[in-house]
């Protein structure tokens, strides 16, 4: 892995994801308690030992590099780094304006690591993945590029870039958010979509990015521009993502865009219960991040605590809570007989006594006052400014107060 280089795209600015993404960018956006977004990509890049890594910065990054200074440092005396690298406007005074420019702007960087194949992931995507597996196929092939894929719904398939392969599973088509999506031939109901995740012969990205920054019809985006200029030169291979084998992982092949409110808060309600759909708990694949100085959470209980698949991070207090499919992020405090449904908080928050809350998203630093419905009525809460998704889905933003 000496001459294998990993670029993290840290810079989305997550407008779907609002109002979670209003104070940070997508990548930041806590998950499951104790980890980011960002995280997932990070660590399967570490358990992969790929172990030279720049995260590529823009919106409101300021949270996002804190996070990677604290919970990310790598020795230097190793040879090995993750290293945030801001938008510097190398190319004139612009912003990042594609995914391709992204990469282009930072070619110097590139280039002065003298890798022979360049690992080009996002970082807003909940899943495990043994990135070696992939970079053997991709060797294998001695591809130019070659892109990771699963089958999704087609019903969802206009949101992702859609690939048509041959049978060696070369890339033979390719369609970025198709309205009208082609499905998999023999399966109608499912379309094969691009992770969002590239593996690069160094040669192959300097010329493609290149002649991309040269296009200027170009949107310089890779699923946009650069995947459909590459493909019909027959150099492009997809990579089956069901195929890859995480150690001691009971269900292979979890991935989920969490680009929506809806999405978000589905990826957590697939983290409990018995069997979970993805499995926080595999020592054999850490999730690191960063953990802060904490105690222990405490149950206080002058009558009956209920607890039913639910997931509480250190430094919380609740007193004789009922929480149901509920993930408490750190430093939480909960009243007594207050009633959690499908509720996932941030951390720092305060929810008063007698509260119920159903199916609501509670961002850092909010504070609920005693005897609060959310979720229960939505109408009333929208009425008080509150985020409310068409499925029913509340958000309370960041340092909000609601209640009396």
């Amino acid at each position: 892995m000496a001459r294998v280089l990993a670029v993290v795209l840290a810079g989305g600015a997550g407008t779907r994801l609002q109002p979670l993404t209003l104070t940070r960018t997508k990548p930041a956006v806590p998950f499951a308690g104790s980890l980011r977004l960002i995280d997932f990509a990070l660590n399967n890049f570490i358990n992969s030992g790929i172990l030279k890594i720049f995260v590529l910065t823009q919106f409101k990054s300021q949270s996002l590099i804190k996070h990677l200074n604290t919970a990310w440092h790598m020795s230097d005396i190793t040879g090995n780094f993750i290293e945030a690298i801001p938008a510097q406007m190398r190319m004139g005074k612009r912003w990042y304006e594609g995914t391709a420019d992204a990469i282009f702007q930072n070619l110097h960087l590139i280039n002065l690591q003298r890798p022979d194949h360049v690992c080009i992931f996002g970082s807003d995507h909940i899943y495990k993945m043994d990135v070696a597996q992939m970079l053997k196929y991709h060797r294998r092939r001695d591809a130019a590029m070659t892109v990771a894929a699963i089958p999704v719904p087609i019903e969802d398939a206009h949101r992702f870039g859609i690939i048509e392969v041959d049978q060696h599973f070369r890339m033979t088509g390719f369609s970025e958010k198709p309205a009208k999506p082609k499905s998999i031939p023999g399966q109608p109901h499912l379309a094969l979509a691009s992770m969002g995740n590239y593996i690069f012969r160094i040669d192959a990205l300097n010329q493609a990015l290149t002649y991309d920054a040269d296009t200027m019809e170009s949107l310089h985006d890779f699923g946009a521009d650069v995947i459909p200029s590459l493909f019909p030169h027959g150099e492009v291979y997809v990579y089956d993502f069901s195929r890859n084998i995480v150690p001691n992982e009971q269900h292979q092949g979890y991935w989920r865009d969490v680009g929506t409110i809806h999405s978000y808060w589905q990826a957590h309600m697939d983290i409990l219960g018995c069997e979970p759909a993805f499995n926080l708990h595999n020592d054999l694949w850490p999730l690191r991040s960063y953990h802060p100085h904490l105690p222990p959470t405490l149950f206080r209980s002058g009558q009956v605590s209920q607890i039913n698949n639910a997931i509480v991070s250190p430094g919380c207090v609740l007193t004789d809570v009922h929480l149901q499919n509920s993930i408490i992020g750190y430093h939480g405090h909960i009243g007594a007989n207050t009633k959690l449904s499908e509720v996932v908080t941030l951390g720092h928050c305060e929810i008063g006594a007698n509260c119920n809350l159903i199916r609501v998203i509670v961002d850092k630093e909010v504070r609920i006052a005693p005897n609060t419905a959310i979720g229960v009525d939505l109408q009333h809460d929208r009425a008080r400014g509150l985020t409310v998704t068409d499925d029913g889905i509340v958000v309370i933003p960041k340092g909000a107060k609601v209640g009396n």
